[in-house]
């Protein structure tokens, strides 16, 4: 009750002196117009300008700023014996102000979080909130109002220029495209959020009905009488105890733009207080375009290229032979994944050798900058002079680029000229994976990394063979086809020989392709990749990672060494945990280490059937299912051995496949103690 006194005798005092509310607070609201003088926790590049215009982010790429209230509300407190409401009202003018029109990126949230502290989240499209590990998480307890300029598929955002509701995820439980209620003209008028001009967001949250209400209109005008969205939360399972009040942004990989908060009304037990706008500071100057010539320019301009008109005319015909490309009709449908062989030379800056970031048995891959976009890319140059297939080859080729996993890298289109085929990926900058298990010049990875790798490769594995709407083999599978991002996630890449076919159906056969080391024993009798084929590589890369070495290695002539074989030997010896890579130094959990090593073996079997698929590889590696028994006989593994099937078929249990055999002794198992 005291509070409460302070408070409206506070006010009185401001109104009968005719002071403009512009700077007010207490322990359950707060005014800013402006913020010279505000309470505020500033995080990452968020800063107050001398006329008091907080600005949370400015056109640095991929950083994060935020400012939060200082002092913690005490949310679902008890005081004088009744418990307070979890209600609140809130409001703020904002302004988005892109780097150039249609070049923006991210966006901006209202936050109500347990900690000030934001220093672990993620720029870009986190909006500097959330990270990869947290995203989604019960234990964050985050209500966040989004107001997002880039369309994330992976959140499954509905357009680049929408409002939404997040609870502890950035992956919104209801949104909506930007618009506003006009009261005059009776209908919604949209809204550009990154337009550069000031906004009014009102959040309003009634306990009683246990509702979320989100109204948004230009600066300057009434709250409009619809809101545009009203999404039922019970806030009392989000707060538990003191929360804190306030605002994150963040800039992307290409693009950024400014992120400015202009005033903020804020009341936890009543309706937030109004603004006068005239009272808010201003925003910094628009940026100038460049003025348009003169008269006197424009002639002489005009003088200037009839004199060099023919020149000109010359040198586009030679350019034009220099990036003549092979178009034909059928192409006609696949326009926007067919890319410019000048664009992808003028990315890669003609393919030069200081771009190459890697070569191997089907071509060179170059890095690349698409300069219209900002957009990094990672370009594949193979021969391709057969005519025959082309058209089907392509039609794949923009199957595959509609694939979508976070653990495989996204083909993005294709060029051809002359005898020559372009794939285009997205580029990733930690390049593959091949160079961190080889190269002396690049840091060991850790276990902890190199399990989350192979689980990611694993979930791409199962997406592609059961979950997309065509089967999909990948055909070439090994650690130096799996990309690592900025965390040092796996993703799968390079599809330039992968196959579809309908799920039901059975593969044809092909010629073989692939590399040594990885190739399924079936294959060279059959010459049809299955997903078993798929698995028996997919075996060879766990034992590469495990054992940091490659399937095959040259010890000296004329013997070769077969690491499946190696990692055999040693589980026969009974230190399988010798076959472990010993840059690791032992630092690794040894359950999931025996794991690995076991399943890898089970993956290299000979026999094609007793493989197990990668759903049963996930189930495995998540925990949810044991390893099954393999017998114990050196014929049942290895790529090159001669085996007779009726040797060594498994004995499955029934919880982890379909298949049946005559059991085996538990003594003779590989797997006896499954994880």
């Amino acid at each position: 009750m005291a509070t409460v006194l302070r408070s409206l005798y506070f006010l009185i005092i401001l109104y009968v002196s005719n002071i403009p509310l512009a700077f007010y607070q207490d322990e359950n609201r707060f005014l800013y117009h402006g913020f010279n003088q505000a309470n505020l926790h500033l995080g990452g590049i968020a800063e107050i300008h001398r006329n008091g215009l907080l600005q949370l982010t400015n056109l640095s790429k991929d950083r994060a700023g935020s400012a939060f209230y200082r002092f913690p509300l005490n949310f679902n407190t008890t005081s004088s014996g009744a418990t307070s409401s979890l209600s609140f009202s809130t409001t703020f003018v904002f302004a988005l102000v892109p780097q150039e029109p249609n070049m923006c990126g991210h966006g901006m949230a209202f936050a109500i979080s347990p900690s000030m502290d934001f220093t672990h989240a993620i720029s870009n499209r986190y909006l500097g909130l959330f990270n990869l590990p947290n995203n989604g998480l019960a234990a964050n307890h985050i209500l966040a109002i989004e107001l997002d300029s880039v369309k994330n598929p992976e959140f499954e955002d509905i357009d680049g220029n929408h409002v939404g509701v997040d609870v502890n995820s950035l992956k919104s439980i209801q949104s909506a495209p930007a618009t506003y209620f006009s009261d005059k003209e009776g209908r919604n008028i949209s809204l550009e959020l990154v337009s550069g001009n000031p906004m009014q967001l009102w959040i309003d949250y009634d306990e009683a009905e246990k509702l979320v209400n989100v109204t948004l209109a230009p600066a300057g005008l009434s709250k409009p009488n619809r809101t545009l969205l009203s999404t039922p939360i019970n806030l009392s399972q989000i707060i538990l105890g003191p929360m804190y009040v306030g605002f994150t942004s963040a800039t992307g990989y290409a693009y950024a733009s400014d992120h400015y908060i202009l005033g903020w009304s804020f009341n936890r037990s009543g309706q937030a207080q109004s603004f006068d706008v005239s009272s808010l500071p201003r925003l910094p100057p628009r940026r100038k375009r460049k003025e348009k010539p003169g008269l006197t320019t424009i002639t002489s301009l005009i003088l200037a290229a009839v004199v060099l008109v023919t020149i000109i005319g010359a040198a586009y015909i030679i350019r034009r032979k220099k990036y003549e490309e092979i178009r034909e009709d059928w192409e006609m449908e696949y326009g926007p994944h067919r890319f410019s062989y000048k664009n992808l030379y003028k990315a890669t800056k003609g393919f030069k050798d200081e771009q190459l970031l890697g070569a191997g048995g089907f071509g060179k891959v170059y890095r690349g900058v698409i300069s219209s976009s900002n957009l990094q890319i990672a370009v594949k140059k193979v021969s391709h002079d057969s005519k025959q297939g082309m058209k089907e080859f392509v039609a794949e080729i923009i199957s595959l680029g509609r694939l979508r996993h976070r653990n495989l890298v996204q083909l993005l289109g294709y060029c051809r000229r002359r005898g020559e085929l372009f794939l285009v990926y997205d580029y990733m900058p930690n390049g593959s994976l091949d160079k961190f298990l080889y190269s002396n010049g690049r840091p060991t990875l850790n276990w902890l990394t190199r399990f989350r790798i192979l689980r990611g490769v694993a979930s791409g594995l199962l997406y592609l063979h059961e979950e997309w709407e065509q089967v999909v083999l990948h055909r070439d599978i090994k650690a130096s086809n799996v990309l690592l991002d900025t965390e040092y996630n796996g993703r799968l890449g390079d599809f330039g020989l992968a196959r579809l076919y309908d799920h039901g159906t059975e593969p044809h056969t092909t010629h073989v392709v692939g590399t040594v080391g990885y190739l399924a024993p079936e294959l060279t009798r059959t010459g049809k990749a299955t997903t078993c084929t798929d698995v028996f590589a997919f075996g060879a890369f766990i034992l590469e990672m495990a054992c940091g070495r490659r399937p095959i290695e040259l010890q000296g002539q004329p013997e070769n060494v077969i690491l499946v074989d190696w990692v055999f030997e040693c589980w026969r010896k009974g230190a399988i945990l010798d076959a472990s890579d010993p840059r690791l130094e032992g630092d690794y959990v040894m359950e999931e280490m025996i794991l690995v090593l076991k399943l890898g073996l089970l993956c290299s079997h000979a026999n094609p059937a007793a493989r197990p698929s990668m759903r049963q590889v996930m189930q495995v590696l998540d925990g949810d299912a044991n390893l099954p028994d393999v017998p114990y006989d050196t014929a049942s593994l290895g790529t090159f051995s001669n085996y007779n099937a009726s040797d060594f078929l498994l004995s499955l249990p029934s919880s982890f496949g379909q298949r049946s055999a005559p059991s085996m002794s538990s003594t003779d198992s590989i797997l006896k103690e499954g994880r």
